[in-house]
């Protein structure tokens, strides 16, 4: 027998309007022509065309003179080999510069999809019943680039989700490198992207055992400028470069609405997109708490399992993850340790569900088999549906499968408290299976969660339809694990 599900009538869908200025640079030598003729303007030509893009564009965008100028800067070097004495540019003739190095990004314009939820880290002036909300989504644009993108909400008493109002203006996040490495770290996680030896010994041999980041990015970018090196060893070096610069933090503007704030690509690891973060909220053995969260960073070739922390989603530190179970996609933390060691849920051989567990949140090893495809609607694969729940009868495990026709369903799974290697209960028919008006979308047949919440004694959903929006469900919860005592 099926377990009831509410399916809920609110919709999130892709917006065109939700805009990000980003870097654009179009070769070194079209850009050297576009800075000629800019160089040949009088400065009353400057000031009404720079005018003329503010007042077109200043509304768009928070603080866009500052990202004019930080573009600007991109190039200053072109600048320099054309001779032209840089401190003779006029502030105006800086920014306009700039503002031909900048073009709009639509975050959001082909999908709005894969949800997590998490309780707010504010909960102060609500009614009884009420719970503050912030959902994750991962939002696509053009050229089917992904980022993470937020909205908060309110749960009411009767499972209702109310939007909060949507900021009109992306915030642009500033960007701080990590500058110091642990050697053998870095080395170990070189070795588990199967980078061979022999093309980085030469490099890290001198290194001390923490080295600066400006020491290996130095090293290897003399390295790249030999045009003899064999295309094997130039794709080495250049994903020890994007693994370098793959850990930084992120700082939004306090005065941003989260809906304002957008985890855009960064390194060269994320160049093809962030996808499916999966955020939950995780509470220490001393009590403090953390938002975590995983996604994959995707460059065109390679995919690297990535972290997330923070504390109050206005800083986030990001990193690769490591290990051998630091593998593929569809990794998940518990939102608590378990017998004093953080536990993991992964995919590491794309079919099934294993387990891990850690002393460190960033280091996975040892993975175990926690859950083969067992009925027909999974029997190609399953894996989760974001971050397990604690209940008082058990982990709660929300699943996805994929059955014929590469139809994605959502299922169910309750694990042991002390011992979550072993399942209590596994639903023998879907969750969710994406309805007659679900199927059409960016992928057809797909129902997808990133993450859920417990409120109200019911579940609560968020789910993408067909990856191309988002809604949500609410399921009972005495309803749903008397379904799975029944299994």
């Amino acid at each position: 027998m099926r377990v009831p599900v509410t399916r809920k009538q609110l919709h999130f869908l892709p917006d065109s309007s939700r805009v990000v200025a980003r870097y654009f640079m179009n070769g070194e030598s079209a850009t050297k022509d576009t800075l000629a003729l800019i160089f040949a303007m009088s400065e009353s030509e400057v000031h009404v065309a720079l005018n003329q893009t503010l007042r077109e564009f200043a509304y768009r965008h928070r603080h866009i003179t500052y990202l004019f100028m930080k573009h600007y800067h991109n190039v200053i070097g072109i600048i320099e080999q054309m001779q032209v004495n840089i401190d003779g540019l006029s502030e105006e003739r800086k920014l306009l510069i700039g503002s031909y190095l900048t073009m709009e990004y639509s975050l959001e314009s082909t999908a709005f999809f894969n949800p997590s939820i998490v309780p707010d880290v504010d909960q102060t002036y609500l009614e009884e019943g009420e719970m503050r909300v912030i959902i994750s989504f991962r939002a696509t644009g053009e050229g089917h680039i992904s980022s993470i993108v937020f909205r908060r909400a309110i749960l009411d008493r009767n499972n209702d989700l109310y939007l909060m109002s949507i900021g009109k203006s992306m915030d642009v996040a500033e960007v701080m490198q990590k500058t110091s490495y642990h050697k053998g770290r870095f080395i170990k996680k070189m070795q588990e992207m199967k980078i061979p030896d022999k093309y980085y010994s030469d490099i890290v041999e001198y290194l001390p055992d923490h080295f600066e980041f400006s020491a290996l990015k130095s090293a290897v970018d003399d390295k790249l400028k030999d045009s003899s090196l064999s295309t094997d060893r130039r794709l080495a070096l250049e994903e020890i470069a994007w693994l370098l610069e793959s850990y930084y933090d992120i700082d939004f503007q306090h005065d941003s609405d989260i809906s304002e704030r957008v985890i855009y690509p960064i390194s060269e690891s994320e160049s093809n997109g962030i996808e499916d973060a999966r955020f939950v909220q995780f509470t220490d053995d001393d009590g403090s708490v953390k938002f975590y969260a995983t996604y994959t960073a995707y460059n065109g070739h390679t995919i690297l399992p990535t972290f997330i922390s923070t504390d109050d989603f206005c800083r986030f530190r990001i990193m690769p993850l490591r290990g051998k179970g630091a593998m593929g996609k569809n990794l998940a933390f518990f939102p608590r340790k378990i017998k004093g060691q953080y536990a993991m849920l992964s995919r590491i051989d794309g079919v099934n569900n294993y387990i891990m567990f850690s002393d460190r949140n960033t280091l996975w090893d040892d993975p175990i088999l926690l859950q083969k495809p067992k009925y027909p609607w999974e029997f190609s694969k399953i894996g989760n549906c974001g971050s397990p729940i604690w209940t008082e009868k058990g982990w709660l495990i929300i699943t996805h499968g994929v059955g014929p026709m590469r139809r994605y369903c959502i299922g169910a799974a309750l694990l042991d408290l002390d011992d979550p290697t072993k399942e209590i209960g596994r639903l023998e028919e879907p969750l969710l299976m994406p309805l007659a008006n679900e199927r059409e979308g960016y992928v057809p047949n797909v129902v997808y969660s990133c993450g859920s919440i417990i409120h109200n004694n019911h579940l609560i959903l968020p789910y993408a339809v067909s990856d191309y929006s988002t809604t949500y469900a609410v399921v009972e919860l005495d309803a749903l694990f008397e379904g799975l005592k029944n299994n």
